[in-house]
This record gives structure tokens, C-alpha cells and sequence, in this order.
């Protein structure tokens, strides 16, 4: 397996201030070229076979994007979760972690849509992350997250759903998170917001919609709502804001009140006692000085090749590596040619197997669908094994 893993600074609050040297790809995008793209799109059209050039896309899968999410943070949220010392303290903690995975983007590009079968695997301490894309149309990525010291796991069933909307691109986010404290007895369930690719009246990204926590055993809920801003950008106040509530499901009390900003700060108000305001999320201290991953085993030569041979040849930074490179060195007619090449060959993959008779499974993952239910994707396997890559 030839060396051609290419690894990406995740998104930090001060990415769009960050040159390539410091591990950020800066988008060669302009909105007349986005807008170039839907001229002949339809309202409400499905966008989730909507094939995009290189140039529009950024140097990493949608699955390295998820996984970031998770392992990417300048503080450990996962842990602070463990260590309340009450379940309205752990709860809290899960509403701040919840947050934190909405994260910046860049305007103008997108992730690389993950073919069938591809992975991402990172360890970051303790916390052992894996992804695994278990359908490709529909698109469905699912996350096993676990940490054995703390015994903590986190499982991810995503599937997005694109649609233009005239001003720009609303992805539906369906799915499931999952985070379970056994230590505790506890598991909080929890969607994710929709994010907006908003191309009018003025051009920008923003996470939108309503998201519901909740603790299955406690009965705590928590109802947050990500703002939509107006149409022509009136009331910044309400920019990337976010507003909700924390309440007692069995007796109906609110017991708190949620408001900030997801790209600066949240604060929790004492619903009883307005004099009581705190900080429960901070994105400057969770998302700013963000590591590049890296691959942990040294080069080996083998052949008169370079070769990493802890990684799996399924992993999204060696699948998509040679593109990748190209797009970070502006060299678009290679990046074309590199990502025919990924798509050409899971064509290729998939013709075999229905010349065969065959149908993929999942090697990580058990996945159902049901109208009711949607997609659920349980692991396999009780923990995530160490991975080859690793970030700080």
C-alpha cells in the first residue's frame, strides 16, 4: 500500500484566518461560481447524487468531518460528562458536548461524499474513534466512539439529506446520537440541527432547527433551537444563536434557560433564580488550537515503496489521498483525475457484486431501516480498538 495518507487540521473558530502552513485549505470560491451550479436546479430537488467538481470540494471525507466532532476538542468534554457529580451536573455537561459538535465550516465547499465500505479511525488518549459508511445511497455513515478506562460509548447513525432552497442548500440531518455513561446507569439520546448552506442574500453557513436531548433513565430533557437568521440579515444579535431550555420530563419544571451563541459562548440561566447565570460552553476553549491528526507508525519500505501498514486501505485519508493532495496544491486537473478514479472504481466494485449476486454488509456495524424508526446502526464490536492514527 503506497504512502498517501493525507491528513487535515479540523475546523477551529480562527480556521478562516489560517493559511495552508498552518494545515487549513483555503477555498478558491467565489458565490458566482456556487451559483453557477444550481442555475438549473428545481426547488426542493434532492441533492444527494449531485456530482460537484474538485474545486468545490475541501481536502477531506464527510466521514473525517463526523469524526472530527468527537475527537477534535482543545478541552476533554467527554470526561468532564463522567465526572459529575450529580445527574442534573452530567446532563448539563451532555448539553455543552452536544454544542460542541456544531461545528464552523468553511463557505463554498463541501466534504467528499464517503464511498461504501470506507473507513476513519483516530485514537485521541483513551478515546478510541471509528466510522464506517454502511450505505452510499442513501447516504449513511455510522460513529463507535469508546473510552474503556472511563467506560464510556458513543454511537452515530447519520444520514443527510440535501435539498436546494432556492436561497442555498438545507441538509437534513436524520439520525441519532447516542452517549452512554455505565458507570452512571445513564444514556442521552440526541439529534442533530440541519445545516444551511446559504447562498442569498448573504452568503455564509449556519447550523438550523431543533434539537432534543434527553436522559432515558433521569427523565432530563433538554429543547434547544438553533436560529435561523432573517432573510436579509437583520437582527445579528440572533446570528448563530441558540436558545432552549432544560426541563424535569415527570414533573414539568423548567429548571433552566439556554442562550448564547454555538461559535462563542452559552449560558445557563437559573430558572428560578435569574441572578444565577454561568458559562456552559465556551468555543474559543473547545475549539481553537485544534491538531492535525497524524499516522503514529513510522514509514517502512517494502518493494522500493513507501508503506504505512497499520493503516487500513479503507481509511478516508488513504481512499481520498491522492485527491486530497491535489486540492491542497491547486492542481484541479489532477483532482479530477483522482476523484474519477475513487468513484470509477466503487462503480467497478458494484457492478461485480450484481454481476454475483451479491449483496455488502458492514463490517463494523449491524444496520436496519424502518419508516418508524429510520436507519439504526448498533457496533459490532464492544470497544473500539486502537487506532493507527492519533491526534493531540
Amino acid at each position: 500500500m503506497e504512502t498517501n495518507v493525507v491528513l487535515t487540521k479540523p475546523f477551529t473558530i480562527d480556521h478562516n484566518k489560517s493559511s495552508d502552513s498552518n494545515g487549513n485549505y483555503k477555498a478558491p470560491i467565489f458565490l458566482q461560481q456556487v451559483l453557477s451550479l444550481f442555475k438549473n436546479v428545481q426547488l426542493g430537488s434532492d441533492l444527494s447524487r449531485f456530482k460537484l467538481p474538485p474545486t468545490f470540494n475541501m481536502p477531506k471525507s464527510q466521514l473525517q468531518w463526523y469524526g472530527e466532532c468527537v475527537y477534535s476538542t482543545g478541552v476533554d468534554l467527554i470526561n468532564s460528562i463522567n465526572n459529575g457529580k450529580t445527574p442534573l451536573d452530567r446532563f448539563i455537561s451532555v448539553v455543552a458536548w452536544s454544542i460542541s459538535t456544531t461545528r464552523p465550516q468553511t463557505f463554498g465547499v463541501v466534504p467528499y461524499n464517503p464511498i461504501l465500505a470506507e473507513t476513519h479511525h483516530v485514537s485521541k488518549g483513551n478515546l478510541n474513534v471509528l466510522l464506517e459508511q454502511v450505505s452510499h445511497h442513501p447516504q449513511v455513515s455510522a460513529l463507535h466512539a469508546t473510552d474503556r478506562k472511563g467506560n464510556i460509548d458513543i454511537t452515530l447513525c447519520h444520514s443527510p439529506l440535501p435539498k436546494f432552497v432556492g436561497t442555498g442548500v438545507e441538509v437534513d440531518m436524520h439520525g441519532k446520537r447516542h452517549l452512554h455513561l455505565h458507570n452512571h446507569g445513564e444514556t442521552y439520546e440526541m439529534n442533530c440541527p440541519n445545516f444551511l448552506f446559504r447562498f442569498l442574500p448573504i452568503p455564509g453557513i449556519d447550523w438550523v432547527g431543533n434539537v432534543t436531548i434527553r436522559c432515558l433513565e433521569t427523565g432530563l430533557v433538554a429543547e434547544l433551537s438553533y436560529i435561523r437568521q432573517s432573510f436579509f440579515g437583520f437582527g445579528s444579535g440572533n446570528r448563530r444563536r441558540i436558545k432552549g431550555k432544560i426541563f424535569d420530563s415527570l414533573t414539568k419544571n423548567v429548571l433552566y434557560k439556554v442562550d448564547g451563541h454555538w461559535d462563542s459562548t452559552v449560558i445557563l440561566k437559573d430558572a428560578t433564580n435569574n441572578a444565577e447565570v454561568r458559562v456552559i460552553y465556551d468555543a474559543k476553549e473547545v475549539l481553537s488550537g485544534l491538531h492535525t491528526p497524524f499516522v503514529k507508525d513510522p514509514e517502512v519500505i517494502i518493494n522500493n515503496k513507501a508503506c504505512i501498514k497499520s493503516v487500513w486501505q479503507t481509511e478516508s485519508a488513504l481512499v481520498w489521498g491522492e485527491l486530497s493532495q491535489a486540492i491542497i496544491s491547486n492542481n484541479w486537473g489532477k483532482a479530477r483525475e483522482a476523484k474519477n478514479t475513487v468513484e470509477e472504481t466503487q462503480r467497478i466494485h458494484l457492478r461485480e457484486r450484481e454481476s454475483k449476486g451479491e449483496t455488502w454488509v458492514p463490517k463494523y456495524f449491524t444496520v436496519t431501516h424502518s419508516k418508524e424508526d429510520g436507519w439504526k446502526c448498533s457496533p459490532i464490536q464492544k470497544w473500539v480498538p486502537d487506532a493507527p492514527i492519533a491526534t493531540l
